[in-house]
């Protein structure tokens, strides 16, 4: 298991949402490159960004933040944040970034999921994001009928090369990843699942590093009061079990 640090761009500032509400927001920086750095600099060698602006509107607000963070570090980047069709992937791709994160779009029209796994292959993810084991879309700000593991289960169908599961309930409330959720998603697929939300210390990391077959972890909040230390959690799940 490897750990990723999110930076969460609104505003081109370095921000946290308490469950994803965004009268809820928590500035921690105005310069997202230092952050970059900072993150890398404890070895991070993969940053998962979103762009909040994009979440919430449909459209990236924050490229200029996001081309500055690619110049700047060596580290992969895997992008989120209102990326609904295949000549904005192709966009990114071409400004360097790693890997794309599609949402809302994976619900709405699941085809582009498909066709974007055909043309990039290896690149494309789904979030999954949750709330009692029911999707939200739309910057979380509408629960669905669809079962986060069955929604993943039609992904790894489409092509999808990745899932990323994020408990919305949990996530910024610095209250502990759910394990059991995260359990479940990782059984129902065999493509790697990355957890997200309420990981607030190295316990945290140890009992979901405990999870058979899980492919990485997100942590935001926790690096940025300080209450987990990165370089601590990276080189933890580097030791040999």
């Amino acid at each position: 298991m490897i750990v990723i640090p999110a930076i969460d761009l609104r505003d081109g500032k370095c921000v946290r949402l308490l469950q994803g509400r965004s009268e809820n927001m928590t500035v921690y920086s105005d310069d997202p490159v230092s952050t970059a750095l900072r993150w890398q600099s404890m070895g991070a060698t993969l940053i998962h960004i979103v762009d909040l602006d994009g979440a919430f509107s449909g459209s990236q607000k924050n490229i200029d933040s996001i081309i500055r963070i690619r110049q700047a570090v060596g580290a992969k980047l895997q992008l989120g944040g209102g990326i609904r069709d295949l000549k904005t992937i192709e966009r990114l791709f071409g400004l360097g970034i790693d890997r794309v994160i599609l949402g809302t779009v994976a619900i709405e029209n699941p085809s582009i999921v498909e066709e974007a796994s055909r043309e990039f292959p290896d690149r494309i993810l789904v979030g999954i994001d949750a709330k009692n084991s029911l999707v939200a879309v739309k910057g979380w700000v509408e629960v669905s009928g669809i079962r986060a593991v069955e929604l993943a289960k039609k992904m790894e169908g489409l092509g999808a090369a990745g899932i990323i599961y994020t408990d919305i309930a949990r996530d910024g409330m610095l209250s502990g990843p759910n394990i059991g959720a995260t359990q479940e998603i990782v059984s129902s697929v065999s493509i790697p699942v990355i957890a997200s939300g309420g990981v607030s210390s190295i316990e945290d990391i140890r009992k979901l590093k405990e999870i058979k077959g899980l492919w990485g972890a997100i942590t935001g909040k926790a690096i940025y009061t300080g209450l987990l230390n990165l370089k601590e959690a990276i080189e933890l799940c580097l030791q040999k079990e």
